[in-house]
């Protein structure tokens, strides 16, 4: 049987991808008895999962209420776009400097990835109509989640990993909010081909600017999403 740390794990993982992708809805109860006999876990380490989850403020607890999934705030992109701007480019450098086998071909199987996608289409909004040749905004942002967690990975240190996991996927929910408003996502997800790249071929100080300029990059198109200069 495994081990309650390890079910408390996978429990985290699963919420915390519902979470940060919306199938869990801002504002929706977490019903606890549900998601137990869904996961197959217990409830104490389903408990120890919500708990890790309200620390990333992705749900939040009311006496006698429940447990919810938090509203996304767009507002609050100003503050996690501080924090990422100076944390994204500690981490791009270091990976440039990881020689783990195993995370360097996770780098180089996510650049063949990033290399094939056509950064000139529009985005299918339309799930009925999804094909080979188009690309919908969730695969891009399920390829964009992937891509920045094998670099906090690589960049090998756990405090610098959980800190920037937390902001990305909290940038992440405003960006599900605002998917099918948002422009240039293709070539949004698509710088990272050059940002892999440089982590690959070792050249740190470039790998920390282009991941500097792909945070102000979000930013931006958030704002110009919302027509506006402010949040």
């Amino acid at each position: 049987m495994p081990e309650a740390s390890s079910l408390a794990e996978q429990a985290y993982v699963r919420l915390r991808d519902a979470l940060v992708m919306l199938d869990i809805a801002p504002g929706e109860p977490i019903r606890e008895a549900d998601l137990a006999a869904e996961i197959g876990i217990g409830r104490t380490p389903l408990r120890e999962a919500l708990k890790r989850l309200e620390s990333e403020h992705l749900v939040v607890s009311y006496p006698r209420r429940g447990t919810f999934a938090t509203q996304v705030e767009i507002a609050d992109l100003v503050d996690i776009s501080e924090l990422r701007t100076i944390l994204e480019p500690v981490a791009a450098r270091r990976a440039a400097a990881c020689q783990d086998p195993q995370l360097r071909s996770q780098l180089e199987a996510l650049a063949a990835e990033a290399a094939a996608i056509d950064t000139t289409g529009a985005i299918d909004t339309d799930a009925a109509n999804e094909s080979d040749a188009a690309i919908d905004a969730r695969t891009l942002l399920e390829f964009d989640t992937r891509v920045h967690r094998a670099i906090y990975a690589a960049a090998g240190n756990p405090h610098l990993s959980e800190t920037l996991i937390r902001l990305d996927s909290l940038a992440t929910r405003i960006w599900c909010i605002l998917a099918l408003r948002l422009r240039g996502v293709p070539q949004h997800v698509g710088e990272h081909v050059e940002l892999l790249a440089a982590i690959l071929d070792g050249d740190g100080e470039r790998a920390a600017d282009l991941a500097a300029e792909h945070v102000s990059h979000f930013e931006t198109m958030v704002r110009t999403a919302l027509g506006t200069g402010g949040l």
